[in-house]
């Protein structure tokens, strides 16, 4: 990566937790965090940490999380779907309070919420770390009950199950349609990693077979990456390529979608194939919209210093749902996002001032067995918005050796397991 290393990487991360503070107060304050993914948990222990006069309760309606991270792995069939499940059981040890329900109601007057088994939980601040939702009204001819015919997939667990077994089914020669949201979505190079893994699978599998990528958008992340491994890897751009990607200018955004004939119309044509994957336009999840954490652009905004809602005091959004300035959509955004977001509660609750943050993020996207890219960045808040820091952000080299790209992959397992042990370890 130009002019950035991993070890100034690693300082960085160790710097966005510094500066937490260490109090002794008798009086024990509520936090209370919906959604148990990469943001939730990691905001959760980071308070406890700080601080174990605080008691910490995580709203999370379902008994085990599947990471999306690496779940295209799965549907590529290098990986289980098992390896992507976790559950909570380890918070309890760090005195986290795990509620297995849905959040419904957000009384900000009340500083309250109202949870779906008719709980009701008192809070002095509220984290809200919704993800995503999806905006099912924005294609014609599809909506949420075709989901086990023609899965989207970007929320992982049955859905990656069903698109795996899918491709198992198919027939050498038949293809597969991806299609991509218009931005911003979560997981911004996700759509082109699950491509490249699935042409993977063709190549070993199906060689016959096709990847059909139809994109709302003209560009896409680490596309001059990931266009490089296709080439070498799935010979792309000659007559028979496993992939092929088509733009909006060329006819490549999605218009509507006849199920019954499994056929996709764009502006310009229209695609039938075997397998279909829908990814579809997204918002922030269902409880921050219901309770009115949203803009007209579906998603929240917040103080980007502190993640503070714009929109409600003591509420915090954090991750997938919140707008935090060029910050992408990722896990690793997520965590981060957390932990500055941990520091400023604490702060708040201890009425001092808190350290002004840097926030990182890196992603690694996995193009074949041994050939790996990423792109990390870091940054600051200035005049109360999240920018890149200059000089300190960068790719994978476009001019790369086979080591080099087989290291990447190595480090794209590594930062999944790290992540994951900071998640539920």
């Amino acid at each position: 990566m130009a002019n950035f290393t991993r070890r100034t990487f690693l300082a960085v991360t160790a710097a966005t937790v510094a500066g937490f503070y260490v109090f002794n107060s008798k009086t024990k304050q509520k936090v209370v965090i919906i959604g148990g993914g990469a943001g939730g948990v990691i905001a959760a222990k980071y308070i406890r940490k700080v601080e174990s006069n605080i008691d910490v309760t995580l709203v999370e309606q379902n008994q085990h999380y599947y990471t999306c991270f690496m779940s295209n792995e799965v549907i590529g069939g290098t990986r289980n779907i098992e390896s992507i499940k976790y559950d909570y059981a380890n918070l309890a040890k760090y005195g986290i309070k795990v509620v297995y329900s849905q959040a419904t109601n957000i009384e900000a007057d009340l500083k309250q919420v109202k949870l779906q088994n008719g709980e009701t939980l008192s809070y002095d601040r509220l984290i809200v770390s919704p993800g995503i939702s999806f905006n099912w009204d924005a294609i014609d001819g599809y909506d949420e009950t075709m989901i086990d015919k023609i899965p989207h997939a970007w929320k992982a667990g049955s859905q990656t199950t069903i698109l795996q077994k899918q491709l198992q089914a198919m027939k050498n020669g038949e293809n597969i349609i991806i299609t991509v949201p218009p931005k911003p979505f979560r997981c911004p190079p996700g759509p082109y990693e699950r491509a490249s893994l699935i042409a993977q699978y063709f190549k070993c599998n199906k060689p016959k077979s096709k990847v059909i990528i139809l994109d709302s958008n003209q560009s896409f992340a680490k596309q001059s990456l990931f266009t490089q491994g296709w080439e070498q890897l799935y010979n792309y751009g000659t007559d028979n390529s496993l992939l092929e990607w088509i733009p909006p200018d060329r006819g490549g955004k999605l218009t509507a979608v006849d199920a019954k004939t499994m056929t996709i119309h764009t502006s310009e044509d229209k695609y039938t194939a075997a397998v279909i994957n829908i990814i579809p336009p997204q918002q922030a999840g269902k409880i921050a919209i219901d309770n009115g954490l949203t803009d007209a652009s579906g998603w929240c905004p917040i103080d980007q210093r502190t993640f503070e809602s714009s929109l409600l005091p003591d509420v915090y959004v954090i991750g997938d749902a919140c707008i935090a300035g060029v910050m992408p959509k990722s896990a690793y955004s997520a965590n981060s996002q957390a932990k500055v977001c941990a520091q400023a509660i604490t702060a708040s609750l201890r009425g001092v001032e808190m350290v002004n943050p840097s926030l990182v993020n890196t992603c690694y996207s996995v193009v074949g067995n041994e050939f790996g890219i990423s792109v990390a960045g870091v940054y600051r808040v200035e005049n109360g918005k999240i920018l890149v820091s200059q000089g300190a952000s960068g790719s994978s080299p476009i001019k790369a050796s086979a080591d080099y790209r087989k290291s990447e992959v190595a480090y794209a397992h590594s930062l999944y397991d790290n992540i994951t042990h900071e998640m539920f370890d």
